[in-house]
């Protein structure tokens, strides 16, 4: 005799419709289209495509370029821009980016975007000129406009890249002298430089940096960070100047010296500081050329560690 469905079953019956018996509901929302696809010929075999990120009702976990329909890279969510390198010269070619989940719903395919690598060049060893009169401003928490005087090349440029903190986080074009950044953070103390780049992968030196704190967001207080940083290169050693955080009258009696991206040491006095600035001299024994990128951080008053100042980048005498 048939056994009638006991009351489980019937539930999960009920429930099939939306969700797995015993599990979690199934994602199946994809994220949203990435915009903003940009690309970018840096050379004769290489292309440099870049987007804004995507949203999704999770996460998003990664991206997929496609050039044709044919994916040609992956990247973790953290990225949203890459080299497309061993391409053909003098070559049209055409790309879309998609954003996925980690359910590994794909949003749909970007516009396409054109773009044609030019003709390789003769034997080319020298590098364009540096950028001249960086300028950038702020709009807003999370974006800032930055410009640029053009570099020469004895033949041409072909894009200008654009370095926060030595790493390259954008690329437009060499008849280009503008460039807006986002996906920063509200409140945040960001020092931009910029490189001219030729079709031969040839790069200029560094424009002069320019240092830019983004709009606070609402509620916050005013930035933690160390200002009027400075780095003078002495033999054997690196002169610093700065300007501690205001802390309501506390005194700052610590400050965290990171250099090339990793901490290095914490600077304590065994007197402090009188006056506004504050000095430290770091001993250094690389050879002559070696390059150094340093900021610091303030410990604040309630133990925990302030904003990061702006980075200054030096050459060891």
């Amino acid at each position: 005799m048939q056994r009638p469905p006991t009351l489980a079953a019937l539930t999960c019956a009920a429930a099939f419709l939306l969700t797995a018996c015993g599990g979690e509901e199934k994602d199946t929302t994809s994220p949203s289209t990435p915009s903003g696809v940009s690309a970018q010929a840096g050379s004769a075999t290489s292309v440099h495509v870049m987007w804004q990120h995507a949203t999704d009702d999770t996460a998003v976990t990664g991206y997929e370029v496609f050039q044709k329909g044919a994916k040609v890279k992956s990247l973790p969510a953290t990225k949203q821009m890459v080299d497309i390198d061993l391409l053909a010269p003098k070559t049209a070619y055409s790309f879309t980016v998609r954003a996925r989940d980690a359910a590994g719903n794909l949003s749909k395919a970007s516009a396409a975007i054109a773009v044609t690598t030019p003709a390789p060049t003769p034997e080319d060893k020298k590098a364009p000129t540096r950028p001249a009169t960086l300028k950038g401003k702020v709009d807003g928490g999370r974006a800032v406009t930055l410009s640029w005087g053009k570099s020469a090349d004895n033949i041409q440029v072909t894009s200008y890249d654009i370095y926060q903190e030595d790493t390259r986080i954008h690329s437009v074009s060499g008849t280009e002298t503008t460039a807006q950044v986002g996906g920063l953070r509200p409140g945040t103390v960001y020092t931009f430089t910029v490189r001219a780049r030729d079709a031969a992968e040839n790069s200029s030196p560094d424009s002069t940096a320019v240092d830019l704190a983004t709009s606070a967001a609402p509620g916050e207080g005013p930035s933690t960070a160390p200002t009027d940083l400075e780095a003078t290169a002495r033999k054997g050693s690196i002169d610093l100047t700065w300007t501690p955080p205001d802390t309501g009258g506390e005194p700052v009696e610590a400050h965290e010296l990171y250099l090339n991206g990793k901490p290095a040491t914490t600077i304590v006095w065994g007197a402090m500081p009188t006056g506004p600035t504050a000095t430290y001299t770091m001993t250094v024994t690389d050879k002559p050329g070696t390059r150094y990128s340093i900021k610091l951080r303030a410990k604040l008053p309630d133990g925990k560690w302030g904003d990061f100042s702006a980075q200054r980048t030096v050459v060891v005498r």
